[in-house]
């Protein structure tokens, strides 16, 4: 049975710190002196699953992966243009934003401060200590995984490394810390970070709580996020080995091809090894995934015609998602198969972009087995194999493995390559080159204004 947060457990469990409810200027601080009542209300290992649970539920909104976080990725590649249908993405689809939004800032900094209760929670005190240890110490590491890829994203979106800068983030390790205006760490500083939670959460995280569901991270999605980040970083003898790590630990396996379409109508998938969760009830309606890629009323996401027509192969199954719907006297292209209903789990990390960082690893340390490696997804999408193994073929095909998921743009910067405009119906008209300050989003405006130790991107 689908795991549902419950949403009324959890802002009891940290009420009046980190509740469900809107975002004023002050909660935009990532290190803002809370309410310590969240912090001192945890007494038992229920408590601590409860606060996890809660930082996965933030992690479902429609300002992060529930839509905003994948979608923006989305609309500034190639693959997809923003049509207008209901006025969204447009401006993120022209590369137009400015300052006055707040993207993912506010939500991902919410989890880590869910994740940094669990991480600074005093084990020995729980009263349910000597039953509890182990799960115990399992939640504090999936906390530490949590607040690893909350951090990475942040970087990813708002870090100056492809635009001729060296600021990060505020990295922030307390829930409840001193310094209620932190400065951006630098680009080295936030990797030394990162690498050091998830190394922390796979040597806390057990084996014995390995969740079939993938809704609640296990101690292999540790270092399927280190593999991830060792390939945004160039870092390719650890993406190597962090991406054995989760090979040979034996947990997951391609999806064939007869399931590909059908894997994202389901949950905990053999490809699956981090997803979050959504249902009829908490899923966020028309503000989500089903609803900003499809449908007569909404459906604002289309895909570029050439993006359809060129880069897939006949048979290939990872084509049958497209489909069409008629939209007034239009007919446009449609992601239809990926996200299919309210209640359709969003992948976070799948084991085919495992096989395809340890090709990329393989390929940039001269191992000539890159090219099985790589050939292994096409091989169960029923695609043409590739002759030989190069950064070009690998990026090929992560782009057609992972179209609407959000992953390509990231391919884009950190193999510093142009945005390109390979279709009329794209919304840009001219190339976006790589180091253009457009591709890093700015630090909200808020944000600056309640925090004189924020310094702004280039460009705003």
């Amino acid at each position: 049975m689908k795991r549902i947060v419950n949403r009324i457990v959890y802002s009891v469990l940290i009420a009046g710190s980190v509740a469900l409810s809107s975002c004023t200027t002050d909660d935009l601080n990532p290190a803002l002196e809370q309410n310590k009542e969240g912090a001192d209300g945890v007494r038992t290992a229920a408590d601590l699953e409860g606060l996890v649970k809660g930082a996965y539920n933030r992690m479902t909104a429609s300002t992060y992966y529930g839509r905003d976080y994948i979608v923006t990725n989305e609309v500034r590649t190639p693959n997809t243009w923003a049509n207008g249908r209901s006025g969204r993405f447009t401006t993120e689809g022209n590369f137009a934003y400015n300052d006055n939004g707040l993207y993912i800032w506010a939500q991902a900094y919410a989890v880590i401060a869910n994740a940094n209760i669990v991480i600074n929670a005093d084990l020995e005190s729980l009263t349910d200590a000597s039953d509890n240890s182990d799960y115990a110490r399992h939640l504090q590491g999936q906390a530490y995984a949590i607040r690893a890829l909350a951090h990475f994203d942040l970087l990813k979106v708002y870090g100056q490394e492809h635009v001729e800068g060296n600021l990060g983030v505020p990295y922030v390790t307390e829930f409840q810390g001193e310094d209620e205006i932190p400065g951006r760490g630098t680009i080295e500083e936030n990797r030394a970070m990162l690498f050091s939670d998830v190394e922390t959460a796979f040597d806390l995280m057990s084996e014995d709580f390995y969740d079939p569901s993938k809704e609640f991270m296990s101690k292999y999605t540790a270092k399927a996020l280190e593999s991830r980040m060792a390939v945004w970083f160039g870092m390719w003898e650890v993406a190597r080995d962090a991406s054995e790590e989760v090979i040979e630990s034996g947990l997951y396996s391609i999806i064939p091809a007869d399931n590909f379409v059908a894997s994202y109508s389901g949950e905990g998938a053999q490809n699956s090894i981090f997803e979050l969760a959504f249902s009829d009830v908490d899923n966020a309606g028309i503000n989500g995934l089903e609803y900003i890629f499809r449908g007569a009323s909404y459906g604002d996401i289309s895909v570029t015609p050439n993006t359809f027509y060129d880069l897939y192969d006949e048979g290939d199954v990872r084509a049958d998602v497209f489909g069409t719907e008629v939209v007034g006297s239009n007919t446009r292209l449609r992601n239809m198969g990926k996200f299919p209903s309210r209640a359709s789990n969003v992948p976070v990390i799948r084991y085919e972009e495992i096989v395809l960082n340890y090709a990329e690893a393989l390929l940039e340390l001269g191992d000539g087995d890159a090219l099985e490696w790589l050939n292994m997804i096409p091989e169960n999408r029923n695609a043409d194999t590739y002759d030989t193994a190069t950064v070009e073929n690998i990026l090929e095909e992560r782009r057609k493995e992972f179209l609407f998921e959000g992953l390509y743009y990231w391919d884009l910067q950190r193999r510093q390559l142009d945005i390109e405009v390979i279709d009329d119906e794209q919304n840009i008209d001219a190339a976006i080159p790589y180091g253009d300050t457009r591709r890093v989003h700015p630090i909200p405006r808020a944000e600056i204004d309640a925090n004189s130790n924020i310094e702004q991107n280039p460009g705003y």
